[in-house]
């Protein structure tokens, strides 16, 4: 049957396919517009799977934090080319899936994957997207945060995000402080909090390297073990967080700093997520 121009535009502006594509869709699904919505779905379908061993190295880093700022969650939407990325679409689809999941509270990707997304699901819509733009996309991380005061912060660049979780806030401000920290995540991304943090397995590396390193420069059997806590220590100072020179000051640590803005103020947790 005979596809107008009209009929054509209608369903590229129902699904922002090229219009080629809306064309041969229309004639195959001999004009039923439900029936070609479907075929181009099933064609990003393909698209998806044809791409399945495709590296998302680019993409977008979104933020949200609720009103009494107690939690905070971090998504990345990541895809194949900077080109992409900087599309008003994609970003304004990660801000939408980012939205959904905090209306409905989800805690893992996996949850969003499932949610309902206008009438499909966040997985489909992903599909679908992927068919109409013909790149991998996918949901690459997603970390919720909670606190006394959350703090988040994103790179210039859109693809590094951090939040950071305050405890001890006593009814200060600590805007200013938390996004001064948070930045500080990004620059110098700390291992943990505090070296109690630190993974078991990260802290035998460290003392491993060090005796290696030790009996290299020839030091006496008896000053091995303290030689490599020493190292331990410093790995400790240079890595973790609270223990780290405070950047805008290093005549501080970011523990010393915090607690000259509040006594008391400190750290539970925090999140780093970059993209590439």
């Amino acid at each position: 049957m005979a596809i107008t121009a009209q009929e054509v535009n209608k369903l590229r502006q129902m699904t922002g396919a090229g219009m080629m594509d809306c064309k041969k869709a229309l004639t195959e699904a001999e004009g039923d517009f439900e029936k070609a919505v479907d075929i181009l779905r099933k064609k990003g379908q393909k698209v998806s799977a044809s791409r399945a061993d495709r590296e998302t190295k680019e993409g977008v880093v979104v933020t949200n934090v609720s009103a009494d700022k107690s939690q905070g969650v971090l998504l990345t939407l990541t895809c194949e080319t900077d080109f992409v990325a900087k599309n008003e679409e994609f970003v304004a689809f990660a801000n939408a899936i980012l939205d959904l999941a905090v209306e409905k509270g989800a805690t893992s990707k996996e949850e969003i994957i499932g949610l309902p997304f206008e009438s499909i699901t966040v997985g489909e819509k992903i599909i679908e997207m992927t068919g109409k733009i013909g790149e991998k996309i996918e949901i690459s991380n997603f970390v919720v945060v909670n606190g006394e005061a959350v703090v988040p912060y994103i790179h210039s660049n859109g693809k590094l995000g951090v939040l950071v979780a305050l405890k001890n806030v006593g009814g200060a401000d600590v805007e200013e402080a938390g996004k001064d920290v948070a930045m500080q995540i990004a620059a110098m991304s700390p291992v943990a909090v505090d070296k109690d943090g630190v993974d078991a397995s990260t802290v035998e590396r460290e003392i491993a390297v060090g005796k290696e390193q030790a009996l290299a420069e020839g030091k006496p059997e008896a000053m091995i073990e303290k030689i490599a806590m020493g190292k331990l220590n410093k790995f400790y100072k240079e890595n973790t967080l609270l223990s780290q020179a405070f950047v805008k000051d290093s005549s501080k640590s970011v523990s010393q700093y915090l607690d000259s803005v509040s006594k008391g103020l400190t750290v539970v947790d925090f999140k780093r997520i970059s993209i590439g």
